[in-house]
């Protein structure tokens, strides 16, 4: 993605067009038939031996015409050799050659040395660079794409011995080498806008007369600049801090909600219209995020392949290679603005789903550096947390936002996310894991009291301080001088970044232990919940019987509806869940000494929100007047599933819906015939229910409304809702059930069986009901409630 303010710029490379009649247009025109005619290796082989065998003054005009068919037209006419798409798996022929082509020391950067020792120049739209799109079936890392990435790093910026020289076109040739920088032309010209893509000390034309200790690197900061600009550089230092302004803030905020008014054009709103765009234009993929998680990775094993300094200062300054000078540096140089605003902007805009996961280990691996060190820990420490060594305390200082502000960016984003899902819970344990390494929150916690020190001789702060050096001549010819004073270090780390009216929240602070205190919550009602979902799907397996082919479930007969997207989670997701919301809650505690005590009795206050059953939880609600209200903590639990009410059927239980386990033309035809005859026998049926004798017992049981409506807290009901009770009367809708009807048939087939008749069989069921019916009479009495 190209920087902004560099839309309309030209990166050097002049695409000029030959003569029509010359020897160059009459090969260029044949090697362009050759694409429509000639198989992809054949077509590689026969510009390797063009590219061997003519001058740069012929190969100059085919340059062009090569980028365009390799990497595809802006116009999308010529598509390229899809390089993001084209996998060993898939095309192992097209593969291998399309690498052994592009690779650093293949046909197409020997073209490029060609034509650079002869200080041909060419113009190149920055409007050609590309946006990362890419099919969701395709997987970025295995691409030819990011293998070429990957070797250019590798040559170019290599963590063991020095950079290879490029080829020579012809023996004892010159090198060529970038024109020394000028004093006036800053390293690291953050916010202005280019009239290229590279900066003017890297576009200039290399010359055989520059200092020859620049000439082992120039290509390696060419390349590593190219990618930066190419994949960080969003927007600049300075846009991003005046959008941290709470005013603008406000402004764009108003702006956003004016878009679709039809009278927001006012010339107010211009610069905010501009803001606006910044923000949202830029939308990064993951297969972006990806790529710059490689170049992260690669920086940090490149940087610390740096060789022990020596104790003099005077012996480093006289025996320290270039090469070892840009390793030292090229992490705060060129990295650690641009990918600080790219987090940022991330961690602000990305979607509250799954696919976050790719910033986030992005993230974790440059917080990591001392993972992609040379050292190794001992065997025996292996099953160990790796502590994490003081000798890293400066790069932690010197990159205190990263670990605090990002932190604390992240909690605001886990307090909106459903930690039931296991990718989710993920993504918290994988966070809390990391901050919780032995010594981490220490280091982080001494630089946070190292930028909150008073500053009693510090200066007005200057932004970029400490990070821009002093140039004179050649780049490497002049380091800034080094910082002792750690305090000052990170004092300019925070307010290079953020800007001098940045008011710095603190990650040890009150603010934000509260809210990993909300997030622990959060962790505790998310784990019952998943229990909740594991025991009511190893009820729902135990309840399985012959009958679910008919479609009935327990759930179904107690008229009650427990649908939830959450119910399809396997065990296994749910195990994992639990797994790493129970490891997250631990590193928490570890890393901001949560109290033990408190932790329980939040976790008491979590199991206390269930029913009756103690299975499944209520939304958080508060009583009123009207009954139940949810709390907004309650409308979030329901949005993202964590918590629901029950809803059940508290109407008249003749009158529910046709059920699917019921006989739908039964149900109808026993409703009116149990109409009837509550009709006709109302008195007599009421008069045999006052009776105190057994036989009113007897009328109760099976005669009186077991189901009196009354108020029941599954749901926010009205208060005011009265209870209601139909009298004693007779209900035959049982019968419509198909599991009624398949337990009389099988009844009366195993009756067959003894040679009973359907008569007899019919008396001894009768029969036996009776007997049944006597005996419960006694023991239903005594607890069964009777209302008139």
């Amino acid at each position: 993605t190209p920087a902004q303010g560099t839309q309309g710029a030209q990166w050097p490379l002049c695409l000029a067009a030959p003569c029509p009649d010359s020897p160059c247009a009459f090969r260029q025109a044949t090697l362009k038939a050759d694409c429509v005619n000639k198989p992809f290796a054949q077509r590689c082989h026969d510009l390797e031996t063009v590219i061997e065998e003519f001058p740069a003054k012929e190969l100059h005009s085919i340059f062009p015409w090569l980028v365009e068919s390799i990497f595809g037209s802006l116009d999308g006419i010529i598509v390229g050799w899809n390089l993001r798409c084209l996998q060993g798996r898939t095309n192992p022929t097209e593969y291998s050659v399309a690498l052994d082509f592009l690779d650093p020391s293949g046909p197409m950067m020997k073209l490029v040395y060609k034509l650079q020792a002869e200080e041909y120049r060419y113009d190149f739209p920055v409007s050609y660079l590309p946006n990362s799109p890419i099919a969701h079936h395709i997987s970025p890392s295995n691409s030819a794409y990011f293998i070429l990435v990957d070797t250019y790093l590798k040559c170019f910026l290599p963590t063991e011995g020095s950079v290879l020289p490029p080829p020579s076109s012809n023996p004892g040739g010159a090198i060529p080498s970038p024109t020394p920088r000028s004093p006036a032309v800053p390293f690291t010209s953050y916010g202005m806008h280019h009239t290229s893509l590279l900066k003017r000390h890297i576009a200039h034309q290399p010359s055989v007369n520059a200092d020859p200790a620049s000439q082992e690197i120039w290509r390696s900061e060419t390349l590593l600049q190219i990618f930066v600009e190419m994949w960080l550089h969003h927007y600049s230092l300075e846009m991003y801090q005046k959008m941290q302004s709470p005013h603008v803030k406000l402004e764009v905020l108003h702006y956003r909600l004016s878009i679709s008014s039809k009278h927001h054009g006012s010339p107010a709103q211009s610069s905010y219209q501009a803001l606006h765009a910044y923000q949202e234009s830029f939308k990064p993929t993951e297969e972006h995020v990806l790529v710059v998680r490689l170049l992260v990775k690669h920086l940090h094993a490149f940087s610390n392949s740096l060789k022990p300094e020596p104790l003099s200062p005077s012996a480093h300054s006289h025996t320290a290679s270039p090469l070892e000078e840009f390793k030292r540096v090229v992490i705060p140089r060129f990295v650690q603005q641009k990918l600080y605003i790219f987090l940022q902007h991330c961690f602000g805009h990305w979607p509250l789903d799954a696919s976050f996961r790719a910033v986030l280990e992005m993230w974790l691996s440059y917080l990591q550096p001392w993972r992609y060190a040379p050292e190794k820990p001992p065997q025996t420490a292996e099953l160990l947390p790796r502590s994490v060594s003081e000798k890293w305390a400066a790069f932690i200082q010197e990159n205190l936002l990263m670990y605090t502000k990002l932190f604390v960016g992240f909690l605001n984003r886990a307090l909106r996310t459903d930690l039931v899902s296991p990718k989710n819970a993920l993504m918290v344990f994988r966070v809390a894991k990391v901050f919780a390494q032995p010594n981490l929150a220490e280091m982080i916690l001494k630089g946070e009291q190292l930028f909150l020190e008073p500053e009693l001789v510090m200066p007005h702060r200057q932004h970029r301080l400490f990070m821009t050096p002093t140039l004179s001549g050649s780049f490497f010819s002049s380091w800034p001088p080094t910082i002792t004073d750690a305090s000052f270090k990170v004092k300019s780390h925070v307010y290079s970044l953020e800007g001098q009216d940045f008011q710095y929240k603190q990650m040890f602070g009150t603010e934000v232990r509260n809210l990993v205190l909300k997030l622990a919550q959060l962790i505790c009602q998310a784990q019952q919940t998943a229990k909740s979902i594991s025991d009511h799907s190893a009820e729902t397996s135990a309840s399985h019987s012959f009958f679910s082919w008919f479609k009935f479930t327990p759930s179904e007969m107690n008229g009650s509806y427990t649908g939830n997207d959450l119910d399809e989670i396997g065990q296994d997701s749910i195990k994992k869940t639990d797994e790493y919301l129970e490891k997250a809650l631990e590193y928490l505690c570890q890393i901001f000494k949560l109290n033990e005590a408190q932790l329980t009795q939040m976790m008491m206050k979590c199991g206390t929100a269930q029913d009756e059953n103690g299975k499944k939880q209520l939304p958080d609600c508060i009583e009123s007047e009207d009954g139940l209200i949810l709390t907004p903590l309650g409308r979030y639990q329901m949005i993202n599933g964590l918590r629901r009410f029950e809803v059940q059927y508290q109407g008249d239980t003749e009158l529910q819906p046709i059920r699917s386990y019921e006989n739908a033309t039964l149900v109808r035809l026993l409703f009116r015939l149990s109409s009837a005859l509550n009709e006709r026998f109302a008195d007599q049926m009421d008069v045999l229910c006052s009776r105190e004798d057994f036989v009113g017992r007897f009328c109760r049981y099976h005669l009186t409304n077991p189901h009196i409506i009354q108020k029941i807290r599954y749901s926010p009901v009205l208060k005011d809702r009265t209870n209601q009770n139909w009298g004693p009367r007779i209900s035959l809708r049982f019968l419509a059930s198909y599991r009624t009807l398949v337990s009389l048939l099988m009844m009366y087939f195993i009756a067959s069986w003894f040679y009973i008749g359907p008569v007899g069989c019919t008396f001894i069921i009768l029969l036996g009901y009776f007997l049944y019916a006597i005996i419960m009479t006694f023991f239903y009495e005594g607890w069964k409630p009777h209302e008139h």
